[in-house]
């Protein structure tokens, strides 16, 4: 009589092969780690398959105030206000306006990461974080301090991340010094001419990616973007220059909100309200046609908002 041979069960290879694709898809989520090749910078690496013309341009247009783009758009805040009542009502106190552009903004790099470049030394860069670049007030009032913080997201991020991520850092900053507070109390007691000299002695050191680390991560000039709300001002958006010094390719401002009568088809008014936003962009990281494909993708998700609340399916790497 021969004996029956023992098996594993039917499942165990399935269990096997669900554990080995759970683990292949969190690799996959974290962002391929590159060797560093000459010409690398610590925020960034070089990206060497540039068009000829994206090459030659930064040497036409040396510095960021010949390379300014001004662009505007609106939001629609119906939509949008509903949104941020509902996170607000999940217990996250305060989500608002910024958040939710702060958080499109991230996915938008996760499908275009090409407008999260900088240029500096005359080369395009892939930026290796998300940086976004915030001035506040520690109190509200006009002779209480401003301090500078920075953020880091990931493309994977939803709303809940950003928010979480962004008030984390915003609550300690308005608590106790910054490390831009004290970096930039050091440099208050440097006399006016000698401190000229250290600008200077930083640009250079910038220009050839020999800036110090620390520097870099206190630096408000140094980032994927700065955001303004001039709406908590009461006033409306603004277009802000860009800083030749530095290395961030875009400023975010948006105003207050308001209210415009629109003239329906069936020959109905509707009010509606909406926030301006004003972009000022380096034309030097990408083409025009890139850009107003992200900004596209920027507008549908503020007017589709509970697409952030998910990450996203796939998350783009800029070119080589």
């Amino acid at each position: 009589m021969s004996k029956k041979k023992k098996t594993a069960p039917a499942c165990a290879p399935d269990e096997d092969k669900v554990v080995a694709s759970s683990e292949t898809t969190e690799k996959e989520k974290k962002k391929k780690k590159r060797r560093w090749r000459f010409g690398d910078r610590y925020e960034g690496r070089r990206l060497r398959t540039l068009a000829p013309m994206q090459y030659v341009v930064p040497y036409i247009m040396k510095v960021r105030a010949d390379s300014q783009n001004l662009f505007e758009d609106r939001i629609r805040m119906d939509i949008l206000d509903e949104y941020c009542a509902k996170k607000r009502a999940e217990g996250l106190t305060g989500f608002g306006v910024l958040h939710a552009i702060l958080a499109a903004y991230v996915r938008t790099i996760s499908e275009r990461p090409g407008v999260n470049r900088f240029v500096a030394g005359q080369h395009v860069y892939a930026r290796k974080n998300i940086v976004a670049n915030m001035t506040i007030k520690k109190k509200m009032g006009l002779d209480c301090p401003d301090t500078v913080i920075k953020v880091i997201f990931d493309p994977h991020d939803t709303a809940d991340d950003v928010y979480r991520k962004f008030t984390e850092v915003a609550e300690k900053a308005t608590s106790d010094d910054t490390d831009f507070d004290n970096t930039a109390g050091f440099l208050r007691h440097v006399p006016g001419l000698f401190l000229r000299g250290v600008i200077g002695f930083l640009r250079f050191l910038d220009y050839f990616g020999l800036l110090p680390r620390g520097l870099i991560k206190v630096s408000p000039f140094h980032g994927s973007l700065v955001i303004t709300s001039m709406g908590s001002l009461g006033i409306n958006a603004i277009y802000h220059h860009l800083y030749d010094f530095g290395n961030v390719p875009l400023f975010f401002a948006y105003g207050k909100k308001y209210t415009v009568n629109e003239l329906q088809e069936d020959g109905t008014v509707v009010s509606r309200r909406y926030v301006d936003l004003r972009a000022v962009t380096d034309e030097r990281i990408c083409d025009g046609y890139y850009y107003a494909s992200a900004f596209k993708i920027l507008q549908r998700y503020l007017a589709n908002p509970d697409l952030l609340d998910s990450p996203p399916a796939t998350v783009k790497e800029d070119i080589d």
